[in-house]
């Protein structure tokens, strides 16, 4: 098992994809949480709480969880290109035991995500706390603080790497998962939240985990208003969490058992 997995790390670090997940997470990290801290969040259309506000620092860092699609569609294309050039089929021969393959994979993975989520929230914290010491802004929530809901953001990346991957197991073909994945995850939530009555199932579904998991009401708050409906009420964070590292468990589970019973290609 241990060769299997040592073998999916090396064919990860072959590729191109993991020097684009990295920059890709040092771009979403520090580039949009620097631009958003310099311009200032009371600057924007419409204004929102400023960086001096407990509600400001919340809403800048918990935009980067509608980010989260990036890592699940990173995770989908991986396991979708097994397929779409066949390299599938060559590592079953090799280790004729699917689930041992399977379950290396999600290894591999899972610690990619982790890396992933990693720079992400790292670079985020050198250009957060960086823009707002170079502006002279008092924050309105200790550093401590900050760093621990960058923390959390990091996690919720891991797991969405991971549902990504379960997606891509079940649909096999890359154009439709990536179809599903990202315009779910992208467009899909963010339309329910609009729809009276549907909305209120948003706390349960992945993007309402992260919202909880990160404490990020401005969007729901705002729809809510906007929409003259209840406002939403979200998870308690821990709950969030735990629905989330769910969703997570449901994708691996999938990822594994999918791929089974079927043929390669």
């Amino acid at each position: 098992m241990g060769r299997i997995v040592n073998a999916e790390f090396r064919k990860l670090l072959a590729t191109p994809m993991w020097w684009g997940l990295l920059l890709a997470a040092a771009l979403l990290g520090g580039g949009l949480v620097g631009s958003m801290t310099l311009i200032g969040p009371e600057n924007f259309t419409p204004p929102m709480p400023g960086l001096d506000t407990e509600e400001g620092i919340r809403s800048i860092l918990g935009i980067l969880g509608f980010t989260a699609f990036i890592p699940a569609a990173i995770g989908t294309v991986a396991v979708t290109s097994e397929y779409r050039h066949h390299t599938a089929t060559v590592t079953f021969l090799f280790a004729p035991r699917r689930w041992q393959v399977l379950a290396a994979k999600l290894v591999a993975y899972g610690v990619a995500g982790l890396a992933y989520g990693t720079v992400l929230a790292g670079t985020a914290a050198v250009a957060f706390f960086g823009v707002a010491a170079a502006r002279g802004v008092s924050l309105g929530l200790p550093a401590g603080t900050v760093l621990a809901l960058l923390a959390r953001i990091a996690v919720a990346m891991v797991t969405y790497l991971l549902i990504g991957v379960g997606i891509g197991a079940l649909i096999r073909n890359q154009v439709a998962a990536l179809c599903v994945v990202v315009g779910y995850l992208y467009l899909g939530e963010t339309l329910l939240m609009m729809i009276p009555g549907v909305n209120a199932i948003y706390p349960l579904l992945p993007g309402g985990a992260t919202a909880s998991l990160t404490d990020f009401t401005y969007l729901a708050d705002a729809m809510s208003e906007q929409l003259a409906t209840n406002p939403i009420e979200l998870l308690p964070p821990a709950v969030g969490a735990l629905l989330l590292v769910a969703y997570a468990l449901v994708a691996a589970t999938a990822a594994v058992i999918a791929p089974m019973r079927r043929d390669v290609i």
